[in-house]
Order: C-alpha cells, then structure tokens, then sequence
C-alpha cells in the first residue's frame, strides 16, 4: 500500500476521472465537496448542486471504491460522509500587503484541523522579494501537517487585488505593488507542480464564511475585508459573484470625495483612502502632531491603543466603522443580503462593529437590515485565516475542472 493508506489510489482516481463521461464528473465533484468539508449527503447535495439522489449513487460507489468513509451511523441514519485516510494536502495562501498567511491541510481531517504559517513581510517591496518567503512558509505549514511537498494535491492563493475569473491573472491595469509580468499562480503552482489558483481576498473569505461559518446555509452572504485595503466577496445561491472582469465588490474604490485624496487606483476620494491602514494610521499622527506619534506606524498599534482605551485611536476606529456602515447600508438596500460579516484586520477592535451598526441601521432600508427579517451583521468567525482558508477552498475547487478557471 502506498504511503499514507490510499494517497496515491485517489490521486489516481481523481486522474481517472478527468475529461470522463457526466457520471464521472459527478463523483469527482462530490470526492473534492467532501475534501473541502466532510459533510451530509444533504449538505453535499446543496453545496455541489447536484440531485439528492445523484449524490447518493456517487456516495455509495466512492465508498465501495474506499475512497469515503462513514456514509452511515451505527443506527443506519444518514451520517456525515468523510475521505479515506490520505496523506494528501490542501493549501490556501493569503498574500497581503504586509503580511502573509499559509493554511495546509491534510484532506481527511476536519476543516478547523490547519496548520498556520504567518509573516508579516507581505508584498509590499514586490513579489520577487516576497516569493521565497512565501515559499518558505509553505514548506514549514506542509511539514507541520506531517506531510511533504510532494503530497501538495491543490494551491490556492488570495491576494489583495482584482483577478479576472476568465485568465486566472490580474485584471488590468495589474495596480501596485504587483506588476505587469507577475503570475503567482504560475510561479507556485509550477514550484509545487500542482494546478494552482487565484481569486480576490475579500471573495475568499466570503467563500472561507459560507463554508464553514455556522451562516452556511445563507442564501447571499457579504464579507467586508478591512485591512490595509477594503474590499467585499459577494455570494449569491453558492457562487461568487465575481462580475465579468473580476471587480464585482470592489467597495473600497467607491467615491465618498471627489475632490479627497488619490487613491493607488487612480480615482480620488475612494472609500479606501479614508479607512484603509495608512489613512486609519495618518489620522492618529495628525492628532498627536504636538505629543508627538512615534507609536503609531502601523495599524497594529492603533489597535492596540485602541483596545486600551487610547481616546484617540478609538474615536478613529468607531468613526471608520461608522464610515464603513453608510457604505453598506448601500449595498444591503441593492443586494438585501442574509448576512454580512465584517473581517480583516481592524476587526480585533470591537469599536468597528458599534460604528458600522450604528450607520447601517440609520442609512439602509428598515426591512433590509431589521433583526427581525433574519438580518445579521456579525465579526468574522475565522478571524484573519478567513482568506487563507477560503483559497484553500478554492484550490480544491480548481481541481474540478483543472485545465480551466474557477
């Protein structure tokens, strides 16, 4: 038997399965729904989209082939249905600006069963700087698993920028700090000699929250990304909306001053500008002008004085999620969403969420944002890993049709 139990019998199995007749197909997609989650036949059959019964017959041949386990309880109730023991591994990669997060998993455990790798280097001087470091990363999540790199069966990458669904690469123009000629999909997809993709941060973490957020079963879900950047993942019927060249979302570039500051996307003014990091940041240091803001470099630090009661890093916080609110009162009265979960960085202050109920209640329509109608507005239950497990999400996505994008 080949190392790690049927590792290489459902890689074989998965290549068997390529370009094969519809039957075929839809047990690869069912394989690869219960590598991203083990799950119900009724939890496949939604998140797969396929027929109850379809999922069944799939269900029950993968098991005879022993690549599932566990379709039934002991009583002969319908049960969670899990992978064979396998040695292969998922990867997802969140490459911030300043900072990136690793998450690998070995496919037969459970989703929250990751092992985390984080530097706060990021991409900011370039991705030819940032390359080996993340590559490093990596190799240091994979081996934590128990793995190695050649047991890497998916890559997916999330990065703060517009991809296009259609190439797998940036949309155009490609803004800073990436660069026209930068493929990070490419370059560590061929490393590992996997087929790796690419989408939106903010789209993976929408994906990472209907997932395996407890709100799975939400019919449109908005995750707000508020780091560095803003940006948000929309989920409608389980698909991201990702609009035709890749910038559906894209909050953080909508005009909240025309005459306000540049934005690295050309535009002025752009809601990005006024509560991304460096303006968070900037505001703090115009405050302390006479006391002097040596502390306060980085976004971090205005969290941290935040959360102990510095008056003036709080009032930032509360007036960005206030900000942030009337946005989203906004996009709730066009799209009227289940939920929106709010992430990223400026979530480990609970000041951003007081501020933005506080806008979105005053600004959207009533029956949109009611607690009554279903409505929630809650904190990412990942934390900063939603983008890392999202695009390992999306890896294991990508191996359904491996020869395409997502």
């Amino acid at each position: 038997m080949a190392k790690g139990g049927v590792m290489a019998d459902i890689r074989d199995f998965f290549d068997g399965l390529a370009g094969s007749p519809k039957r075929n197909e839809n047990r690869r997609k069912v394989l690869l729904a219960i590598a991203i989650k083990a799950d119900t036949q009724v939890g496949i059959a939604r998140r797969t989209m396929l027929s109850q019964a379809t999922v069944s017959t799939a269900v029950r041949e993968l098991e005879k082939e022993g690549m599932v386990t566990g379709a039934r309880t002991d009583g002969g109730r319908a049960g969670r249905v899990c992978l064979a023991p396998t040695e292969l591994v998922g990867v997802g990669v969140h490459i911030g600006f300043n900072h990136v997060t690793v998450a690998a998993r070995r496919l037969d455990k459970e989703f929250d069963t990751v092992s985390v790798r984080v530097n706060s280097e990021g991409v900011s001087r370039g991705w030819n700087r940032a390359r080996p470091a993340v590559q490093d990363l990596i190799g240091e999540a994979v081996r934590d698993t128990g793995c190695t790199l050649s047991d890497v069966f998916s890559l997916g990458i999330a990065v703060p920028r517009m991809i296009d669904p259609r190439t797998n690469e940036f949309t155009r123009p490609v803004l800073h700090p990436w660069r026209t000629g930068d493929h990070p999909a490419r370059d560590l997809g061929e490393w590992l000699g996997v087929h790796a993709v690419i989408d939106n941060d903010a789209n993976l973490g929408a994906l990472a929250e209907q997932t395996y957020g407890q709100r799975e079963h939400a019919e449109t879900v908005i995750y707000v990304k508020v780091s560095t950047g803003v940006g948000a993942g929309i989920i409608v019927h389980n698909s991201l909306l990702r609009g035709r060249g890749g910038m559906a979302g894209e909050i953080g570039h909508l005009t909240l001053d025309p005459d306000g500051v540049m934005c690295q996307c050309g535009g002025r003014g752009c809601l990005e500008t006024v509560i991304g990091a460096e303006a968070l940041v900037q505001r703090v240091r115009q405050a302390r002008t006479r006391t002097g803001a040596v502390d306060f470099e980085h976004l971090e630090h205005v969290i941290r004085a935040a959360r102990e009661h510095d008056p003036v890093c709080m009032r930032v916080i509360k007036d960005a999620g206030r900000t942030l609110g009337s946005f989203l009162a906004h996009v709730c009265n066009l799209i009227n969403p289940d939920v929106v979960v709010v992430g990223g960085q400026l979530t480990e202050c609970d000041l951003l969420l007081e501020g933005c109920e506080e806008s979105l209640h005053r600004f959207a329509l009533p029956g949109a944002v009611a607690k009554s109608s279903g409505f929630v507005l809650e904190l990412s239950e990942l934390g900063t890993r939603a983008e890392a497990q999202g695009a390992l999400v999306l890896g294991l996505r990508g191996q359904e049709s491996p020869n395409s994008t997502v």
